[in-house]
């Protein structure tokens, strides 16, 4: 279960033992103690290591973030942690390590984001984005700094 998924479930489960507790008469400290003991645990399963790429991926974040100055993903895109990176060319990529899907038809996942950096033309034919000439380790590396944007 991805995190996102792993925090929207424990949420919902929040608020339904929440609403529970309201129609039991319960009193307004036992709520505020259960919604407190209930995002302890969200926060306790939330990822703290933020500059580490996805698990079980061979990329490394930090080299991804100096490969994508390297490859000047920035003038199309607008990149967090990246200064120079302002480009209004393509989407914005911010939190994309959360979202669902890479250009609104593939399945966001670290295999499928390394496979668009590489070859974008090839996963998905006509698109804006040039193949850059990205290495297929490269593409790792990207992916996993990508996937710190959360």
């Amino acid at each position: 279960m991805t995190t996102a998924l792993r925090r929207a479930f424990l949420s919902w489960r929040m608020r339904v033992a929440c609403r529970r507790l309201r129609e039991s008469g319960a009193r307004p400290g036992a709520l505020s103690l259960t919604a407190f003991a209930v995002s302890s645990l969200i926060l306790a399963g939330c990822d703290t290591k933020s500059e580490q790429g996805p698990p079980n991926f061979a990329g490394d974040a930090k080299r991804g973030m100096a490969l994508i100055k390297h490859y000047g993903c920035g003038s199309c895109h607008l990149i967090p942690q990246i200064a120079e990176a302002k480009g209004n060319v393509g989407p914005p990529l911010l939190h994309v390590g959360t979202r669902t899907y890479l250009a609104g038809f593939i399945s966001n996942s670290p295999e499928n984001m390394a496979r668009w950096i590489e070859n974008p033309q090839k996963v998905l034919p006509g698109n804006a984005m040039p193949r850059m000439g990205v290495t297929p380790q490269h593409s790792r590396d990207i992916t996993a700094f990508l996937y710190t944007l959360k």
